[in-house]
């Protein structure tokens, strides 16, 4: 064990019973001995082996330098590691899957708070909800529900991302149209948040009207992370669950999907056919956007990418078991390359069980660890203009960037996501019909200026007329906090005139403000784009 300095500490009761809310004293402390099976907390420094892995996430364009890592394996050792790093005056960072896009598990930070190894997914007998600890991957999360009872949740298609940020800021799926997004099955959370006084306790909160700590599950649902404290575990059961079974309490997947991926060759293009393509899926989206729509078991992913990749493709899922559904996918497919004047490829079309689907590389992203990314995110109300067409085409069929790691995901939106009150969640966006993600990947730091460049420039100039960002509006509907994006808060990117805060939050920006006030009084967590505290 030579070159390990691993500081190793026990359990106390005191920290055990650090608790608030009603019966969570015993439930806290039948949480930690749940985890008993691992070693429990210890602490990573510049020393040891596992330094360099664990003080970077997903992108390495962020590496960190913190004086420890600390690996917690109980929600009291959460939040035993919070009042050590309070009391020591180091800056706190928070880590589940590791995904987030921007520095902000990075810079300045002094104690990073791994989740990673909190990834147990059961059910709570106790709460009558399913609980996902915070460091649970997709996958994981995706596996147990449904091995074990047969339910799923309404989340995300990336396997590696975990619950901790991925819930916290409003998660979606391949499922969301039909079921929702995540946040809307979320029953309750538990958290470590750091009072006035500068006390470290667990806490929590649940969606019950009664619960006195209603507003920081509020938060929760899509007020991103790291801005109210240590998330533990999240606690999931459907608002309208009917049963009480634990396989009554949520949704149940497609038996079966059918999967398919279909590509346009570039060298078939002109600006006017691919423009089509472009406008007809936006339309499309529009006009199937219900939740009543027999196409609300329909999701799809157009993928334009760079003329020097060659093609661009269209993947979609559809649940197998609807009447028709194959009649109804071909319809869609015809009506995305109406009028073009050209043929796609089909890549791809099977019918696979719904947890291989779940694993189909059609919607898996994520992609190789290694990579540097840059990334950021649109909602949209409606479909695409004619300046929208013409930013795109002028930017992937750019001379100067013969790149083909580059691409924007255009997801299918709405359905059940827009059957809730904008207000009823944190999550303000609930009329939109496509979601989008622009995203490059690269490996040579040498070529981070190159790369970035072109994502702001494309970036700017599809939203041209809206100050270079998706303003909230007729078309446009804000950004995706858990894309997180930098260049929001940057005048030289963002000349809207609209603050970072109110393109993720909208009109639940305030609010947000109040629970930051009240939960997080000292301003524990914090980073370049938390929510601040009111003036």
């Amino acid at each position: 064990m030579s070159g390990i300095s691993r500081r190793r500490f026990l359990v106390t009761t005191a920290a055990a019973t650090a608790v608030t809310g009603a019966g969570t004293a015993v439930a806290a402390a039948a949480e930690d001995g749940l985890s008993a099976a691992a070693s429990g907390p210890f602490d990573v420094t510049v020393a040891d082996q596992q330094y360099a892995d664990l003080v970077r996430g997903f992108n390495q364009r962020w590496v960190g330098t913190p004086d420890y890592v600390r690996m917690v394996t109980s929600p009291s050792q959460a939040v035993t590691a919070v009042q050590e790093a309070v009391n020591a005056g180091k800056r706190i960072a928070v880590r589940s899957g590791g995904h987030c896009y921007e520095p902000w598990v990075s810079d300045g930070i002094k104690a990073v708070i791994d989740m990673s190894q909190m990834n147990r997914v059961y059910f709570d007998s106790y709460r009558q909800a399913f609980a996902v600890e915070a460091g649970a991957t997709i996958a994981e999360i995706y596996k147990t529900l449904y091995k074990s009872w047969g339910v799923t949740l309404p989340g995300g298609t990336c396997p590696t991302v975990g619950a901790g940020g991925h819930v916290a800021g409003g998660g979606y799926g391949a499922l969301s149209r039909r079921h929702g997004l995540i946040v809307d099955h979320l029953y309750g959370v538990e958290v470590v948040v750091v009072d006035g006084s500068g006390k470290a306790r667990l806490v929590t909160a649940t969606r019950d009207a009664s619960d006195p700590n209603r507003d920081l599950w509020w938060a929760h649902t899509g007020g991103g992370g790291g801005n109210f404290g240590v998330v533990t575990r999240y606690l999931f059961r459907s608002p309208d669950a009917g049963g009480t079974t634990p396989q009554s309490l949520l949704p149940r997947p497609p038996a079966s999907l059918l999967v398919n991926s279909v590509s346009w060759s570039w060298a078939d293009l002109t600006e006017q056919s691919f423009g089509r393509i472009l406008k007809n899926y936006g339309t499309w989206c529009e006009n199937n956007a219900s939740a009543s729509s027999p196409y609300a078991g329909l999701f799809s992913q157009l993928k334009p990418a760079p003329k020097a990749a060659g093609s661009f493709s269209l993947t979609t899922e559809i649940d197998a078991t609807l009447p028709g559904a194959d009649k109804l996918l071909d319809d869609f497919l015809t009506a995305v390359n109406q009028g073009t004047g050209v043929s796609f490829r089909v890549d791809e079309r099977r019918t696979v069980p719904w947890l291989h689907g779940v694993e189909w590389p059609g919607f898996t992203g994520g992609g190789d660890p290694t990579n540097r990314f840059k990334g950021k995110s649109a909602y949209m109300r409606k479909s695409f203009t004619d300046a929208h067409v013409a930013a795109f085409y002028k930017h992937l069929t750019r001379p100067d960037y013969p790149y083909p790691g580059a691409l924007v995901l255009i997801s299918s939106y709405g359905g059940k996501v827009n059957t809730v009150s904008p207000t009823a969640t944190a999550v303000s966006q609930r009329s939109s019909v496509m979601k989008l993600m622009y995203v490059n990947f690269w490996r040579d730091q040498s070529q981070d200026a190159w790369h970035e460049a072109w994502l702001r420039e494309f970036y700017r100039d599809v939203y041209a007329g809206t100050g270079g960002v998706p303003v909230t509006g007729d078309i446009t509907d804000g950004c995706f906090v858990n894309y997180a994006d930098g260049d929001l808060s940057n005048p030289a990117w963002n000349t809207s005139g609209v603050p970072w805060h109110d393109l993720y939050y909208g009109v639940n920006f305030p609010r947000l403000q109040q629970v930051k006030a009240k939960w997080d009084p000292k301003n524990i967590f914090r980073h370049a784009q938390s929510i601040p505290l009111p003036s």
